[in-house]
């Protein structure tokens, strides 16, 4: 609890320091968080359609397109992760393609799909799927060879011994991937906005930019830190929860 109250005793003096630079400075690029505050409660609280038509689909598209990552990136990571041949055949691929930045692949997006959410969708799921992926095979090539071995003596089913072996020993590893690709899909949920949307924070952004509305721009940029640090917070408590069985260390008993 005392490490809660000091985390938040520095964020509170670094707001401060920030609302009196920003005075002292009387930059119009960078306006005291009094102004930023002010400027959010006029654009989403006094007019609230704007909050439940850009800020919810945004959150909307990516949760679900982290969602549809994430089990294709577990599926596909355990199946090729206990598979040597199937890893060979599919490495160079997938070097390959997770080498591609997400953001170019936009335009080709736009091609297929035209715009609206297919196409943010779409940006999302390939950029978000690599962490995934990579971090399911990696923790399905981690299982302990005593239970391969075990579960082989005693001739348990397949599905069986993926769910009851395979997938608790690699979810420590899942789970990081997971975590990861939650922030982000955060950043390309954004940028895949910003182009020929009709709708979003991103969008926003971009409106906000344009008319030199610089409050409300910074106000967007605040609301994404915040959406970042909720959604971090919530993960952490359901990873604790989901992975209690596994021993932790010193300091995450203490967070």
């Amino acid at each position: 609890m005392t490490k809660f109250l000091q985390r938040w005793v520095v964020f509170a003096g670094l707001v401060v320091v920030w609302q009196l630079s920003a005075w002292l400075a009387d930059n119009p690029y960078f306006p005291p968080p009094s102004d930023i505050v002010t400027a959010a409660w006029d654009w989403w609280v006094v007019e609230p359609e704007n909050f439940t038509d850009n800020v919810i689909p945004s959150i909307t598209r990516m949760l679900t397109g982290w969602a549809i990552a994430s089990v294709i990136g577990v599926s596909l990571g355990l199946l090729l992760g206990r598979s040597d041949r199937a890893m060979e055949y599919a490495n160079p691929l997938l070097v390959f393609l997770r080498s591609i930045p997400p953001p170019a692949l936009v335009p080709v997006f736009l091609l297929l799909f035209k715009t609206g959410t297919a196409t943010q969708m779409a940006t999302i799921i390939f950029g978000v799927v690599w962490p995934v992926l990579l971090n399911s095979v990696d923790g399905a090539r981690s299982v302990d060879v005593t239970k391969v071995d075990t579960s082989a003596v005693f001739q348990i089913p397949r599905w069986q011994w993926v769910l009851g072996v395979v997938l608790p020993a690699a979810s420590p590893k899942i789970f990081a991937g997971l975590r990861v690709s939650l922030s982000l899909s955060l950043v390309l949920m954004v940028i895949s906005e910003l182009v020929n949307t009709e709708n979003g924070i991103g969008m926003q952004l971009m409106q906000a930019q344009r008319e030199f509305d610089n409050e409300r721009m910074w106000a967007g940029i605040v609301l994404l830190g915040v959406l970042g640090y909720v959604l971090n917070t919530a993960f952490l408590a359901v990873e604790r929860r989901a992975l209690a069985w596994q021993p932790r260390s010193r300091d995450e008993q203490h967070a």
